[in-house]
């Protein structure tokens, strides 16, 4: 299993830990699997710098699309997209 690890803004870090949040929405430019573990760090971008803050998360689930896989990619690109967790 592999461990990735990502930055991940003040507000976002805070939702997460609390367990508001749990999911995570990125640009799929690595991989990842169920069973991996997401490390989130801390970064605050008024500063530029880490918080040394960190989050230690196992991946349950990915979903990878494409903006056109539902053939909606101008409506996604018009009104963008809601990330609706149940």
């Amino acid at each position: 299993m592999a461990i990735i690890k990502k930055k991940c803004w003040p507000k976002l870090f805070a939702l997460v830990k609390s367990g508001k949040k749990k999911f995570d929405l990125r640009v799929a430019d690595f991989k990842i699997k169920e069973g991996d573990t997401l490390i989130l760090e801390e970064y605050d971008p008024k500063k530029k710098k880490y918080t040394d803050r960190r989050l230690s998360k196992k991946i349950k689930y990915v979903l990878n699309f494409k903006l056109n896989d539902f053939g909606q990619k101008a409506q996604i690109e018009k009104k963008g997209l809601y990330i609706i967790q149940v």
